[in-house]
């Protein structure tokens, strides 16, 4: 079902999902779907063991809303532990990363804005570099 002029309902069901190896995405907002031009939003699972690794948005800040489980998250070079109802504020073009080092499934909320490119969302993976690719050893 097409934006109106109102905005958008999207049943679950209608979510584009994505399965990755580390977890599952559920794109709830993004131009393609909603025609949204300021927030990109996904809701993200973690499977035990998996993680988003190091990456910045150049051009979009993050909240990262954690909805069930805990999850290991990286700001720069500072690491916490985010239990359900914790939060993160990323600005745009910092690096981080989510890991879920816990044994059961991590839910979070990844709100992006304003939309970049033409899926809303934009990343550019650092965890290859210096000095992402050694802080977690």
């Amino acid at each position: 079902m097409p934006s109106n002029r109102y905005g958008r309902f999207l049943p679950a069901a209608e979510a584009d999902r994505e399965t990755p190896d580390w977890g599952q995405l559920a794109w709830l907002s993004r131009p393609a779907t909603t025609g949204a031009k300021q927030l990109t939003v996904i809701e993200v699972t973690l499977a035990p063991g998996g993680g988003h690794d190091f990456h910045r948005h150049p051009r979009q800040e993050e909240v990262i809303y954690v909805v069930a489980g805990q999850v290991e998250q990286w700001l720069g070079p500072e690491k916490r532990v985010l239990k359900a109802g914790d939060s993160v504020y990323i600005h745009a073009n910092q690096v981080h990363a989510s890991f879920n080092v816990f044994k059961a499934d991590a839910k979070v909320l990844a709100i992006l804005g304003p939309c970049a490119g033409e899926a809303g969302y934009e990343l550019e993976d650092v965890s290859k570099q210096a000095p992402w690719k050694s802080l977690r050893t």
